[in-house]
């Protein structure tokens, strides 16, 4: 399992409703392992995972009323050739354990889902059946998270993402948060986890720099 960061307590304390204060600052903590960053907004605080000092950090003059997102700030903390992310929302919900209800895929290494799961996550697990798969790993920061994709015959049956995403919680311990990071464009797929008792708590872009 990934060494949690410093960032995982913030995850954490967010899936209990304890969020950091709204006083529109930024904390800067340590970069994320695996040469990634990562600028996380709450409600009115922000928090920048970054091999950055924080005086270059603070120099920007960030906010943490959105401006630790704004494409400007995002590709000074990138560099001029460094990878940004989308910028996705931040969902948590808590397992609901007993029985799984669905088979360990092992053919699914060439998936796309599967490929960019194990760029950038740990201890990816596969699961899924005739609807689509789901990947369990360690995610960001360390926390434990999921990802989902339905199989392109099932794209437009209704339902078939939310059986799909619970029986997935199924897979984590009962109580144990979860997290999903979910671009908000994607509506089918926002109101899918909404419907399975996933709960925003902030946005989040992940990114590889490359500084010279």
């Amino acid at each position: 399992m990934r060494e949690s960061h410093p960032l995982l307590t913030y995850f954490m304390d967010a899936a209990d409703s304890c969020f950091p204060p709204v006083d529109g600052r930024v904390t800067v903590l340590p970069p994320l392992p695996g040469g990634l960053e990562c600028s996380v907004a709450f409600t009115g605080h922000a928090v920048v995972a970054t091999a950055m000092t924080s005086q270059d950090v603070y120099a920007q003059k960030p906010d943490g009323f959105g401006g630790t997102l704004s494409p400007d700030f995002l590709r000074h903390l990138a560099g001029p050739k460094g990878w940004i992310g989308v910028t996705d929302a931040t969902l948590t919900a808590r397992g609901t354990g007993g029985p799984p209800r669905l088979a360990e895929l092992t053919d699914a290494d060439e998936h796309p889902r599967v490929r960019h799961a194990r760029w950038l996550r740990t201890s990816v697990q596969v699961h899924g059946d005739e609807r689509g798969l789901i990947t369990l790993a360690d995610g960001l920061a360390g926390r434990r998270e999921l990802s989902i994709e339905l199989h392109r015959a099932q794209n437009n049956s209704r339902g078939h993402g939310r059986s799909l995403l619970a029986d997935a919680l199924s897979l984590v311990p009962e109580g144990e948060p979860v997290f999903a990071a979910v671009s908000p464009g994607n509506a089918r797929s926002m109101r899918a986890f909404l419907a399975c008792g996933f709960t925003p708590i902030g946005s989040e872009v992940l990114l590889h720099p490359e500084r010279g």
